[in-house]
């Protein structure tokens, strides 16, 4: 019947009107004549129900006691936080104010104080537009704002859709405020204000300093250059100007002072300074010039000192002029000097110009002797040319058949007395042979036109054929000859390369008279660098340019010493080649001569090497040979040689007897050995050409010659065929044969 969660008035006022309603129904009961137990029952009755609510009532009373003394502990914590928040507020260096949904809700009192005329609008509910309104209309507020804008996306601010104030506002008494708005929360904006002006007052000191060191800065300068400026406002009257353009125009003190009009100085400077007839024309001219419609002037002139000033006056962007005066006096007397001394050169150069065309005259009568002697020296280089190739060819044809009769005579010859005389023979014949080579490399380095042959091969193989060509020298003196091994490959002229090392250890064994000679490579960046070491008599410092000329030694009477030319051959050939060549020597010690070479990358293997070595045979040359050769004494000894080998021999002086031979045979032989140069316009390329045409067989060939052109080795990659130059080493011959006719059965 009672409802605890009602308010306890409530309460208290049913229960009442309970009690009530139970006192009437008793009274009632009494009126209709009950029993005296009855009525006890029900007052016995009626009494605790009175006890139970009295009880209840209590109860609910001591609860709403309780309720209410926590309401005035919460109202008392609420004031004490109030009195905090406004206390701490009050305390902040800075002005607070928090705006919810817009609208003020507390401040602090800096904030309310800033603008002294505005304090009694800053009250609860003021919106901040309104707020921002009343600082621009305040009479104390000297900078005003803009108006507000809505914050860009990426701004600062917390809530993108808030406008933005200005943050700066400076007052009438010189104070400066700064205000910034933050976002508390989407519904809760707080102000900051935060004077600042001591940092103004101090920004404001600095730039005054900053403006007056300029200041003084540029009046020094101004003072200082080598020009007279001077600069009027727009009405012709002088602001400022330097002490040089007072004295250039020569003015008074009392005529430079500001306020002076432009028309006073330029009237003055007429009359004293010029001409009266020229100053008053010139006063005319830049009066008219300076009028407000004209740019300006540009004007020399003399004074009557004999000085020249240029004057010039211009239009500034405020309208007003400055007037700029320059000393020309030096300038115009060296130009006068210039112009005498340029009419004296025109004199020099007209009587040089006549000694010229004298001498241009003569010029063309020499150039055309030395056009003459440049033909007969043209034509005396290609028949030099055609002199050593001849000579290449028909002076190494006998040396070579000497060899190779005297090759055979020393496998033939059992009498002791016989053999020694024709081993004698034999090392006469390689020194005939190493004085023709060396003459013949001399002249094709010294003549123009020769070209070289670049190619990136293998040093290793290089050095290695090297060792084999001067092994039996090394042995015939008892000198232990070593080479180390190497991988690199470079880019190089192979044929040059080979002779310059070879003469660079032929060098080193014929100086060293016991121990050895090493020949080897270090890598030295992206060089190697090709060492040939000896324990020879070694060089003297004064002898160690002087050794590469022709014909030097190191030591004249050294036994066993060369004709000294291989050393100016080295030379010769590493300056064609760009490598660079060095010496180092100690005399009694030995001798170190290297040469420099660029590294390069190993070429890319493309299917069969074709120089791979093949097994050779120890026995005898069971072989058809065809030797194609037109110097008989040539072809004699080839072919004694090859039937000393176990080989059959075909000889044959031209290509119509190569053919001729081969349709007798009925048959193609094993290998051809063909000279280049035949008869006429024959040759060894078409000697092997034809016959492989003829027998239809891929025959190979090795071209034996003297020839060492590019042109040949192009033609020998295109046509397949190996070369060989004269003379013929037998010990590369044998093997040569062997290599070419086992690698056709092999293929």
């Amino acid at each position: 019947m009672i409802d605890p969660s009602e308010p306890l008035e409530t309460q208290l006022e049913r229960q009442g009107k309970i009690i009530e309603a139970l006192m009437q129904r008793a009274a009632r009961e009494n009126d209709v004549g009950e029993t005296a137990y009855s009525l006890f029952q029900s007052a016995i009755a009626l009494q605790g129900e009175v006890w139970e609510k009295t009880k209840h009532l209590e109860e609910v009373l001591d609860t709403l006691g309780q309720a209410s003394n926590r309401l005035r502990n919460s109202e008392f914590a609420l004031e004490q936080t109030e009195r905090n928040l406004a206390d701490a507020l009050d305390a902040m260096e800075g002005g607070f104010a928090l705006f919810s949904e817009d609208a003020l809700e507390i401040c602090n009192a800096q904030f309310r104080n800033m603008v002294p005329d505005i304090c009694e609008m800053i009250v609860a509910g003021l919106s901040i537009t309104d707020y921002f309104k009343a600082l621009n209309d305040s009479p104390q507020v000297i900078t005003k704002g803009a108006t507000p804008k809505k914050a860009s996306v990426g701004s600062d601010e917390i809530g993108n859709s808030s406008p933005k104030y200005p943050s700066v506002f400076g007052l009438k008494n010189d104070r400066w405020f700064q205000i910034t708005q933050k976002r508390a929360s989407p519904r809760k904006t707080v102000l900051l204000s935060t004077e600042i002006t001591n940092i103004v007052l101090q920004n404001r000191i600095e730039k005054d300093q900053l403006i007056d060191k300029q200041s003084i800065f540029m009046k020094a300068a101004f003072e200082h250059i080598s020009q007279g400026v001077c600069t009027f406002s727009p009405s012709g009257t002088l602001i400022l100007r330097n002490e040089r353009f007072r004295k250039l125009l020569r003015l008074p003190v009392t005529l430079v002072r500001k306020g002076t009009q432009l028309s006073q100085i330029l009237s003055f400077f007429a009359r004293h300074e010029l001409a009266p007839e020229t100053g008053m024309s010139i006063e005319a001219e830049v009066l008219a010039a300076i009028a407000p419609d004209r740019e300006g002037i540009e004007r020399k002139v003399r004074l009557t000192s004999g000085d020249i000033l240029n004057i010039s006056i211009h239009r500034l962007p405020d309208n007003g002029l400055i007037m700029n005066v320059i000393d020309f006096t030096a300038e115009a007397q060296m130009t006068d000097v210039l112009e005498k001394r340029v009419g004296e050169r025109t004199r020099e150069l007209t009587q040089a110009n006549e000694r010229l065309q004298r001498q241009h005259q003569e010029q063309i009568r020499i150039d055309e002797q030395l056009r003459q002697a440049k033909e007969r020296a043209e034509e005396a280089v290609s028949s030099k040319t055609r002199f050593f190739a001849a000579a290449s060819h028909d002076l190494l044809q006998p040396v070579n058949a000497a060899k190779l009769l005297i090759s055979t005579m020393t496998e033939s010859a059992s009498d002791k007395a016989v053999g020694d005389t024709v081993s004698r023979l034999e090392r006469s014949f390689k020194s005939i042979e190493s004085l023709l080579h060396a003459l013949l490399d001399i002249s094709r380095l010294d003549s123009t036109g020769t070209e070289l042959s670049f190619s990136i091969f293998n040093i290793g193989e290089l050095l290695a054929t090297v060792q084999r060509d001067c092994r039996q020298l090394a042995e015939e003196k008892g000198i232990r000859l070593d080479i180390v091994p190497s991988s690199l490959w470079v880019k190089s002229d192979q044929r040059y390369l080979v002779r310059s090392v070879q003469n660079l250890i032929v060098n080193g064994i014929q100086y060293t008279q016991e121990g050895r000679v090493l020949a080897g490579c270090r890598r030295k960046g992206p060089n190697v660098v090709i060492e040939v070491w000896d324990t020879g008599i070694g060089i003297s410092k004064k002898d160690q340019k002087r050794i590469f000329n022709e014909f030097t030694r190191a030591a004249p009477d050294s036994a066993g010493a060369g004709m000294g030319l291989g050393l100016s051959i080295v030379d010769r050939a590493c300056r064609r080649l760009n490598h660079s060549v060095n010496v180092r020597s100690k005399p009694g010690v030995g001798s170190v001569f290297s040469i420099t070479i660029p590294i390069c990358d190993a070429p890319v293997a493309n299917g069969q090497n074709e120089n791979a070595s093949l097994p050779l045979s120890s026995g005898a040359m069971d072989v058809i040979v065809l030797i194609v050769e037109n110097n008989p004494d040539v072809m004699f000894a080839t072919a004694q040689q090859i039937e000393s080998w176990g080989g059959s021999v075909l000889t044959a002086a031209s290509t119509k007897e190569a053919l001729t031979c081969v349709r007798e045979l009925g048959m193609p032989p094993d290998i051809i050995l063909a000279d280049y140069q035949l008869d006429g316009d024959d040759n060894g390329v078409k000697t092997i050409a034809e016959l492989r045409r003829a027998t239809k067989t891929d025959i190979p060939a090795i071209m034996i010659t003297a020839n060492r052109e590019e042109d040949l080795a192009e033609q020998s990659r295109e046509h397949r065929f190996t070369i060989l130059t004269k003379p013929v080493e037998l010990s590369r011959l044998r093997p040569l044969i062997d290599w070419e006719t086992r690698r056709l059965n092999t293929g």
